[in-house]
This record gives C-alpha cells, sequence and structure tokens, in this order.
C-alpha cells in the first residue's frame, strides 16, 4: 500500500457476490452496467450469481451467460454455475465435472439446499472437481412467510418476521456436511450472532470454511428500519447484537471477506414497501467509502484489514492468485451517497444521503 497526498495505492477490490442479472433479466442490470459500476467503484473482478434465465446449470445455459461477458464486460466477471438444476435447492444435481473447467465454483444462492443427503452429495461431487460451493444457508420451513427480521420492528410494525435460526440451522448442518467430506464451502452474506459462532469453531478445527458479510450488516440494524423497498433484502438486517457480533467477526478474523450482494431491481419492483417488495439492495458503488468510512476512520479496524477483506481474502478463497490490478483511492474525497448518480441500473440503497470518504482517481 502507497500513499500520496490523501490517495493511496491499493490491490483492486474483489467481489466474491453480486448478481447482474443477464441473461434473463437487463431490465435490472447487465454485464456491461453492472461491471461499467463495478470498475468506477474500485473492482477488477467480480463473482456472478445464477438467479438467471437461462440457469447456468448446463454448458450450453452457461454459454449464453459466458458470450456476454466476452462481449460487454469490463472487468473480470466470474460466472458460478447452479448446485440443482433450475437452481431450486432441490431435486437433481448438476454435472459438476462438466461445468468445473468453466466456473468459479457452485451456488444456488436465493436458495438453500433443503435436503442435507443432496447436500453432501453435491459437497462430495464439487471436492472431487476442487471447486468451492458458495453457499446461501436458509432453512424453507422456518421462513413462515416472513420478509424482515423477527425482531421489535416486525412486531411494533406488525410484519412477518423471519428467525435467526433459518440462516444459523443450515450453516449448522453443512459445516458438519464439510467435516464429512472435506469440501471447500464458503457461506455467503452472515447476518446472525450464531452463525459467527458456528464459523468461528469451525476455523478452530480447521475446517475449510470461509464466508462473507455485507456492509449494511455491519452499519444497520432491523431498528432502522423504514417503510420502503430500499431496506428490504434477504437475509434481512437483524438485531443490535447481531451485528456487534458481526463486528466482532471481521476485527477477529472468522468473517474472511466483505461482499455486496449487489441485487439491482427496477424502481417499481422496490417501491412496493417492505411486505411486497423484491428482495435486494445495490452495493458496489458504496461498499468501501462505507467501511473506509465507518470503520477505517473510526479505528474499529486498519486500512491493511480493509484491503485483507475487499480484495486479498477473496482472491485467496477463489485461488486467483497475486493481485495484478491495483486502484488509487483518494481516501480525502468527501461527498453525500446518491443514487441517481449510480452507473448501476438498481438504485435501491439504505445509504442515500450518507456522508462518505473515499473514491477511486481515474487517471
Amino acid at each position: 500500500m502507497m500513499q500520496k497526498d490523501g490517495v493511496v495505492t491499493i490491490p483492486a477490490l474483489v467481489d466474491l457476490h453480486v448478481h447482474f442479472r443477464e441473461p434473463g433479466f437487463s431490465y435490472k442490470e447487465t454485464i456491461r452496467t453492472g461491471s461499467l459500476a463495478a470498475r468506477a467503484a474500485g473492482y477488477s473482478d467480480v463473482f456472478t450469481m445464477p438467479n438467471l434465465n437461462p440457469v447456468p446449470d448446463c454448458l450450453e445455459n452457461l454459454k449464453v451467460q459466458t458470450d456476454i461477458i466476452a462481449r460487454d464486460a469490463v472487468i473480470g466477471v466470474h460466472p458460478y454455475a447452479a448446485i440443482t438444476h433450475g437452481q431450486r435447492g432441490a431435486g437433481e444435481l448438476v454435472d459438476f465435472e462438466a461445468l468445473a473447467p468453466h466456473v468459479a465454483g457452485f451456488s444456488d444462492d436465493g436458495r438453500g439446499v433443503q435436503s442435507e443427503d443432496l447436500m453432501r452429495e453435491a459437497m462430495v461431487r464439487c471436492k472431487a472437481v476442487d471447486r468451492v460451493i458458495v453457499a446461501h444457508c436458509e432453512v424453507d420451513s422456518l421462513l413462515r412467510g416472513g420478509y424482515i427480521h423477527e425482531g421489535q420492528y416486525a412486531l411494533e410494525h406488525q410484519h412477518k418476521g423471519i428467525c435467526s435460526e433459518s440462516e444459523w440451522k443450515e450453516i449448522e448442518r453443512d459445516i458438519r456436511l464439510v467435516k464429512e467430506t472435506g469440501c471447500r464451502f464458503h457461506i455467503c452474506h452472515i447476518s446472525t450472532k450464531e452463525s459467527v459462532q458456528l464459523i468461528r469453531e469451525a476455523k478452530r478445527e480447521g475446517l475449510p470454511v470461509t464466508c462473507e458479510t455485507g456492509p449494511h450488516y455491519l452499519l444497520l440494524t432491523d431498528l432502522d428500519l423504514r417503510e420502503d423497498g430500499c431496506w428490504k433484502m434477504n437475509p434481512p438486517l437483524r438485531a443490535a447484537a447481531d451485528r456487534d457480533a458481526l463486528i466482532e467477526g471481521i476485527i477477529d478474523g472468522t468473517i474472511d471477506a466483505i461482499a455486496t450482494d449487489h441485487a439491482p431491481h427496477s424502481a417499481e419492483e422496490k417501491s412496493r414497501g417492505l411486505a411486497k417488495s423484491a428482495f435486494g439492495i445495490v452495493g458496489l458503488e458504496t461498499a468501501f467509502p462505507l467501511m473506509y468510512t465507518y470503520f477505517v476512520k473510526k479505528n474499529i479496524i486498519s486500512m491493511e484489514r480493509l484491503i485483507e477483506l475487499m480484495s486479498l481474502a477473496p482472491r485467496r478463497i477463489m485461488r486467483m492468485g497475486e493481485p495484478q490490478s491495483f486502484v488509487k483511492m483518494n481516501l480525502d474525497k468527501h461527498y453525500i451517497i446518491d443514487p441517481a448518480q449510480f452507473i448501476s441500473l438498481g438504485k435501491a440503497t439504505p445509504f442515500a444521503g450518507w456522508e462518505v470518504y473515499g473514491q477511486p482517481v481515474w487517471d
């Protein structure tokens, strides 16, 4: 890391978890707009989730996506294949052997794999082809129609809640399966204190388990919620005790990476309030300034730790080797987050109006 006159040169950022919506949902985002937004924010590489149409669950379907990437991406865009056909979290597993040479890993993000036997078999097959499973951990039977955290805000405002157990219970199961199979296992967007502790214990046992969380889970709680779709994401914003446990996790190394779960939707899809809006917010263009402003400048973590979380650790998890790209960040640049200025087609963020520091410098 080199610094001069408030401008620091750091390894380019890497995001393990984005949704670029193409093919199938290009009105929300495209490979081009998503990758332009990522590049403008300081990212050299991103990893895209498979909730697309067609779902990348076979080579023919994957090629639809990779052809668009080859044509339109302005940074490294690395696709995940689905774990199950149709990305249903159930049914038949994909052909891991056929897909492995062409993808970064396997994920059914948006759905947890519900069957223990099916997830065990997925891990066995994934380990055989030396790839990583990138898991959205969620027990469907515990959701009970919820759409925000089952906490104080939901109770006071008569909303249906999502319990914390729906996340950590499947993490608990999957860690046990990792112990059986030895599969490399990365856990998406953790949000609960129980998840942090389970992962901490798994790491103490030396299991090949890594995880990520997002800036919104570190900066917000369910008591910050408003009756606006910009505050709806999955998993939901949790309680203060969960946020505090996540902060401890980024400090002590339990949490490996900061990922955005960049999930753009149309303005109409996010205009239906908490109950009926689509799940998901955008994050590529706010992640670094938020983390720098509210964690590095406040001396909660060091700049070196932030680089680890947003660049170096994601590279290690995906076995990318040493950084080849670097970005200059003007740490003295002060501005207000304005979604109207986003390059991404998605504008939904709970951070509109926040004051931040830190912006890439483009020669």
